[in-house]
């Protein structure tokens, strides 16, 4: 599965979510609430493939996951540029000093796992939209 296809169908997964707790009476605040993974791991178990582990995606005390994909995440399936013959296919747009580039045979990947920026409170606060969509259309890098 690529970037694209993936982006799509978590994006579905967020709308369902968001769309039941506005039904509920939820606000700004409660939904961010209930994004954490505590709370994910119980209540979405379907949200992560990693809930049923009960393991998490990024080492933090407090992981909020509303923003699972970072919206400083850049990519193209079909390849962004060629470096040294081998294809980049995403990068991050702030250069964050916890990610890595990771080198996969002739592919060429962000490594975003030490990086936390997306998933603290305070950020997503700063960047909350109920459409976690219009978020995440900057990412896609379109030919």
């Amino acid at each position: 599965m690529g970037y694209s296809e993936w982006v799509l169908k978590h994006g579905q997964k967020h709308k369902k979510i968001v769309e039941k707790l506005l039904k509920k009476g939820f606000d700004k605040e409660a939904i961010i609430e209930y994004f954490d993974f505590e709370n994910m791991k119980e209540k979405e178990i379907d949200f992560c493939p990693l809930y049923a582990k009960n393991k998490k995606c990024h080492d933090m005390e407090s992981l909020n996951c509303y923003l699972c994909s970072c919206p400083n995440f850049r990519y193209s399936d079909s390849g962004i540029k060629e470096l040294d013959g081998k294809t980049q296919y995403s990068y991050c747009s702030i250069d964050s000093k916890d990610g890595r580039v990771g080198v996969y045979g002739a592919k060429i990947h962000q490594d975003c796992s030490k990086c936390q920026v997306p998933h603290t409170k305070e950020y997503v606060k700063k960047h909350f939209d109920l459409e976690w969509d219009k978020i995440m259309s900057v990412c896609e890098i379109k030919p």
